[in-house]
């Protein structure tokens, strides 16, 4: 037995499944999770001395790569000082004034502890200020696990309020509404259906949560001019995309104004963290300024605001880096496209930047319905033909892809090299 199987056999005595985050658990493609000992670059390490080029990355924040030394010497040099004070440090400041520097349409920033609770304090700023109780979202969009958020993320109810896990009531769910990612239609009729009732859409601008689904041509701006003609708030939940499409993230990449934007872990250069911004009229109506409550005892952390901020200002220092990143994730999806067609497996790639998705299917993947398309068995046995030959994947059909800056030309052959054997198994 593996360190990582004797791992698993005791993390199941005192863990739910195992694991801390259930997509850990490696029950979409079977087997047992390697647990990860270190992290370098663009590799992992794991328990039994396992080499991985890694692309998930902890799910996106490492945009620079794996103990990067600028971001390991920032986090000493604070923690030496005290980890956490439940008071204000010129950390917060400096983030938040790095984080309005960079975003377009932003001017203030409320620091919270992770992606889910950004979400759950935008939804509420947005029912505040607009006396509105109702959500519209997109079905396989995924905001965190707030008992709203829970309608519609990964399956559900196609239009109105269903919870997908149970301890949700019918109550937290029933003003969450459904729509169709890249359908404008289906958007204009949940607002016109419910007029004056809809505070707020809330939108990944990349659909990231059921692989990576790219948004059509004009669909987050009719997003935009839906919200105003209805008088409803547009957040972007950029937990995966922010900071990561571009140094100002989808509203800079695709053009498009949000009136409030989520972020996770990625502004804590992979430590636990998230924000949510916006222009100052929204964001004071946020306590203590105004009547709109959120607070956390550990937001703005001093040691996650010094990881953070030093990979920020990395990326703004270096903006060749989303040319790079882009460039590495494009050569991995031509070569995959090329791999499957050689091998006659029916495979769709979507890339957007740098995330990318294969998808078993002949369909082409624009929305959760056509993602559902995917062969997931074909999946595991390519995530599992990948990950013996030292490639480390998402362990879900419905995960992205995640190249950092950090991937050399070395690893990108070899894993296109990876890729080509794993595909030729799947046929065998």
């Amino acid at each position: 037995m593996t360190k990582s199987e004797q791992l698993f056999e005791r993390a199941c005595k005192v863990l739910p499944g195992g694991v801390n985050s259930p997509v850990r658990a490696f029950r979409a493609v079977g087997g047992k999770p390697r647990f990860i000992v270190k992290g370098l670059g663009s590799h992992v390490l794991d328990e039994d001395g396992l080499e991985y080029i890694d692309y998930v990355g902890s799910w996106g924040p490492m945009v620079i790569g794996h103990s990067h030394p600028d971001i390991l010497k920032a986090v000493y040099d604070r923690m030496v000082n005290g980890l956490s004070f439940g008071a204000p440090t010129a950390l917060e400041v400096e983030m938040a004034e790095k984080m309005v520097e960079m975003v377009p349409h932003i001017e203030m920033v409320r620091m919270v502890n992770s992606g889910t609770e950004a979400v759950m304090s935008a939804v509420r700023l947005a029912r505040g200020t607009t006396g509105r109780d109702k959500i519209i979202k997109f079905e396989g969009c995924y905001h965190g696990h707030s008992d709203a958020m829970l309608v519609g993320a990964g399956s559900g109810a196609l239009t109105q309020g269903e919870p997908d896990s149970k301890g949700v009531t019918r109550g937290a769910a029933q003003d969450t509404l459904m729509a169709q990612y890249n359908d404008l239609a289906s958007v204009e009729r949940l607002l016109d259906a419910n007029h004056g009732q809809v505070a707020a859409v809330i939108v990944e601008p990349v659909a990231a949560n059921m692989g990576v689904v790219p948004p059509k041509d004009g669909f987050l701006q009719g997003l935009r001019d839906l919200c105003d003609k209805h008088g409803s708030l547009l957040i972007f939940d950029e937990v995966i995309t922010g900071f990561r499409l571009a140094a100002g993230g989808a509203q800079e990449y695709f053009g498009v104004r949000a009136d409030l934007v989520t972020y996770g872990k990625i502004i804590g250069g992979g430590m636990p963290v998230g924000a949510y911004a916006g222009p100052r009229t929204l964001m004071e109506q946020v306590a203590p300024c105004g009547p709109v409550y959120q607070a956390g005892t550990l937001s703005g952390n001093p040691v996650a605001m010094a990881a953070g901020l030093t990979q920020l200002r990395i990326l703004t220092d270096h903006t060749e880096i989303y040319t790079v990143m882009e460039t590495s994730a494009r050569y991995i999806a031509n070569h995959l496209r090329e791999s499957a067609k050689q091998h006659g497996v029916a495979m769709q790639v979507n890339q957007v930047g740098s995330l990318l998705c294969p998808y078993f299917t002949e369909t082409p993947v624009d929305c959760f319905a056509a993602a559902k398309t995917s062969d997931t068995k074909k999946y595991a046995k390519y995530f599992n033909e990948m990950l013996s030959r030292g490639v480390y994947l998402a362990p879900s059909q419905f995960e992205a892809m995640f190249v950092s800056s950090a991937h050399t030309q070395k690893d990108l052959a070899f894993t296109v090299q990876a890729a080509e054997e794993s595909i030729a198994a799947l046929g065998n």
